[in-house]
């Protein structure tokens, strides 16, 4: 047999090899809106760390949680990116579904912006809020008025995107808004009103997970250990090479992140959660930050009709993956 022959044995041997492995890679669809703090996703996505643990990562930006969770629930997603409190709405005994990571808490990125006079929030009885009703804003703003003795009909809610409600406030529209960066530095910046509070004073209730349907988990166990993994090395990856994790993040991501300088300017705004942060804020179905969210979860979206069932621990938290090494 000739040398010639022989080499196009092993090449032809090698391309069914790497065909083999792509036939058997696990894949994995998830949804999202634009937020700096899924940027850890794109960055395992795009420096192959899902990759090396044989798994394709099919990231989706889609701006409205109802859509992405409605093609969760028709299977054409395998699960999705949201707040913790957000997905307890959808959880139901036939749509099953459960958070197997923690991506980040915003730590300053959500905030309420005021008109110069209005000190507190009881200075806001009877006065217009734009937000967005049915969000993590909706939630935290009424955790924010019952640490105060107040509740929503203390306050005139219009129900508009935080995008839309920071531009109506900042067109004058508005006296008061609920929602993120980057309106919150832009305001800051102009001086056109100032930001009375923001998530960097209400630790650990705005915090974003990775959930995924109960049978993607049963299925495909060394598919979601493998994205983990990925998810655990981006995040050291961003500790170490930070200058280079913002653009890879920020072309991922995109949208009004897609220039690295304002990638890196959001990431001021949450804590990326590294594996042994996401072990801490799991906890345990007894004691812990998880448990805890999940209370106030029950409490304002139960108080609000939003719960289609009362959700305990176990029926939203999986933690068999996260001491994957």
């Amino acid at each position: 047999m000739s040398i010639k022959t022989l080499l196009s044995l092993a090449t032809g041997a090698a391309a069914a090899v790497v065909m083999a492995v792509s036939a058997d890679a696990g894949t994995m669809r998830l949804g999202m809106t634009t937020w700096v703090g899924y940027g850890p996703m794109f960055l395992a996505r795009d420096k192959g760390f899902f990759k090396e643990n044989g798994l394709d990562v099919d990231l989706r930006i889609i701006e409205d949680a109802s859509i992405y969770m409605a093609a969760v629930a028709s299977g054409e997603l395998d699960g999705n990116a949201s707040t913790l409190d957000e997905i307890m709405k959808y959880r139901s005994p036939e749509f099953c579904f459960k958070a197997v990571a923690v991506l980040d808490d915003s730590h300053g990125g959500d905030g309420v912006l005021v008109r110069d006079g209005i000190n507190s929030l009881k200075d806001l009885k009877g006065q217009q809020v734009g937000m967005n009703e049915g969000s993590v804003s909706q939630f935290w703003f009424n955790i924010l008025l019952t640490r105060e003795g107040m509740t929503e009909k203390d306050v005139q809610i219009t129900n508009m995107t935080a995008d839309d409600a920071a531009a109506a406030f900042i067109s004058g529209h508005i006296p008061a808004a609920v929602t993120w960066e980057p309106h919150l530095s832009l305001v800051r910046e102009k001086k056109q009103g100032k930001v009375l509070i923001d998530s960097s004073q209400t630790p650990g209730l705005i915090v974003d997970v990775v959930d995924l349907t109960c049978d993607y988990i049963k299925n495909n166990p060394k598919d979601v250990e493998a994205f983990n993994k990925g998810l655990f090395k981006a995040v050291e990856f961003i500790k170490t090479n930070p200058d280079e994790a913002y653009a890879i993040m920020a072309k991922g991501v995109g949208g009004y992140l897609e220039k690295p300088e304002d990638f890196a300017g959001a990431a001021k705004g949450v804590n990326f959660y590294d594996q042994a942060r996401n072990i801490e804020f799991f906890g345990t179905p007894e004691k812990g930050e998880a448990k805890d969210l999940m209370a106030l979860g029950n409490q304002i979206w139960g108080g609000f009709q939003k719960m289609k069932m009362d959700i305990g621990y176990n029926d939203l938290i999986d933690t068999s993956f996260l001491n994957v090494k």
